[in-house]
């Protein structure tokens, strides 16, 4: 048992059980994960009269709020200690989220209380941490971009 472990689910999976997969942050204190899953999403635009002959816009008595989808880019890290087992578990990490359930991906922090449901946009920032041409333990962060179109809040 790891203090990892139970941190992140995705479709009932623990990504670090399987897959050595963890949330990171750019600095140590960092709180961009944090950031990300916490932002509330916008709301969508009201629909309002604009006439002429009236000074500004007329938006009905009762303004009925709706959120609008949002993006969600997480940082995650992978670790294992060897470079064959970096590189079964960092694709087999990416193929798990680019594939998802039917394409979906349910997201649930125990520690806050949260599962959000998205799918897989795009994976950017790549940044090894160690040498795969060295064997040995080997460790990378990357940051994943994630839809979230019903936004939990």
């Amino acid at each position: 048992m790891c203090g990892l472990d139970g941190l992140v689910t995705i479709n009932g999976i623990d990504i670090w059980s399987e897959f050595g997969a963890f949330l990171t942050e750019e600095k140590a204190g960092g709180r961009e994960n944090l950031t990300a899953i916490m932002a509330p999403s916008k709301v969508k635009s009201h629909v309002g009269v604009n006439i002429r002959e009236h000074d500004g816009t007329k938006y009905s008595d009762k303004l009925d709020v709706k959120n609008e989808e949002r993006e969600v880019t997480l940082h995650f890290a992978i670790f294992a200690p060897t470079v064959t087992g970096w590189l079964t578990r960092y694709r087999a990490f990416i193929t798990f989220l680019k594939q998802g359930a039917d394409g979906w991906l349910s997201f649930n922090f125990p520690s806050i209380g949260l599962t959000m449901r998205m799918y897989y946009m795009s994976s950017t920032s790549y940044k090894p941490l160690t040498y795969l041409w060295k064997e040995g333990v080997q460790a990378s962060r990357f940051k994943v971009t994630f839809k979230e179109p019903e936004p939990s809040f």
